[in-house]
């Protein structure tokens, strides 16, 4: 490590307040990883594999501690329920499914979209799951009966991406045809709209306090959620970012690409504070833990790389 690099790290973690170093590879080398996902309580992690399986890990061990194995093709999504009991699985099989921990077996089928599922999110709570599909939906569904409550409709073709709001009350859609979009689920109605990039939107997400919205394409994009219009424009990628986050705080960004480089973003300067070392094969996946200390990477390749604070 030369001087340079002892500099920019004595910067990210004394001036902005962060620097992330290798902490644990998870998995070396297996069937490709798609996505994965951090436990609420930080000690587990869910990944879900090109070979159709799910994986639950422990990350203190690094052993695998649960396998999931019920989904007939390729699976999009996975992520655990607010309480660490339940895992939610959506596939291109057009299911999804919601999983116990502990025993590793299915507790619902959920049956209804009629193109694949590319997202299935818990509301805030755990009472309610929103699934987005290539079908132009956005469904509602009942986690303790299995039925489905209501359906949002866009009039463009596919979702990419889903979240709720953390208050529960909105959620909100990335979509095909450059579109962001947001829902008041009391009334069912659309309460803001965003026009994206010249190419889709891949991901959107909320910052904690539901104030801003950070979306991805080929640029990252910081919007205002009340007025829609853009507050920052985030560079320096040369390929399709895949997925864009925030940290709990909502001061620091991190996001992934096509260029398999993952870097974290300070949110008030609009630069790159930090980009990750180590990393193998094609990045799939990325996720932050709930306190913000632990950062995981899926890759292609088979392998699951944690960092953590320094």
């Amino acid at each position: 490590m030369g001087w340079i690099d002892q500099f920019n790290i004595i910067v990210a973690q004394y001036i902005l307040g962060k620097y992330f170093q290798p902490f644990k590879v998870i998995q070396e080398q297996g069937s490709p990883v798609s996505t994965v996902r951090f436990s609420p309580d930080g000690s587990k992690i869910v990944s879900a594999s090109e070979d159709i399986t799910i994986i639950i890990w422990d990350i203190e061990s690094g052993k695998v501690i649960g396998v999931l194995i019920g989904h007939s093709n390729a699976i999009n999504d996975v992520q655990f329920s607010p309480d660490g009991h339940k895992i939610l699985s959506c596939s291109d099989d057009r299911t999804i499914i919601v999983w116990d921990v502990e025993s590793c077996t299915p507790i619902i089928k959920l049956e209804g979209h009629e193109e694949r599922v590319t997202n299935a999110r818990f509301s805030p709570d755990g009472s309610t799951i929103a699934s987005g599909s290539a079908d132009g939906t956005i469904r509602i569904w009942d986690v303790n009966f299995g039925r489905e409550l209501t359906t949002l409709e866009i009039d463009i073709s596919g979702i990419n991406d889903i979240q709720f709001s953390s208050d529960g009350q909105k959620i909100m859609a990335a979509a095909e045809g450059k579109r962001i979009r947001i829902w008041n689920l009391q009334t069912g109605e659309i309460a803001h709209n965003f026009d994206g990039d010249s190419q889709n939107e891949k991901k959107a997400k909320f910052s904690p306090d539901n104030r801003s919205v950070i979306s991805c394409s080929w640029r990252i994009r910081l919007w205002d959620t009340m007025s829609g219009k853009q507050i920052k424009l985030f560079e320096g990628y040369f390929g399709t970012i895949i997925d864009v986050k925030f940290f709990p705080d909502g001061k620091t960004i991190l996001s992934c690409a096509s260029d398999n480089i993952v870097r974290l973003w300070d949110v008030k300067v609009g630069a790159s504070i930090q980009q990750l070392e180590g990393l193998t094969g094609i990045v799939t996946g990325i996720d932050i833990t709930p306190d913000g200390n632990t950062i995981v990477v899926s890759s292609k390749n088979g392998t699951i790389r944690l960092w953590s604070l320094l």
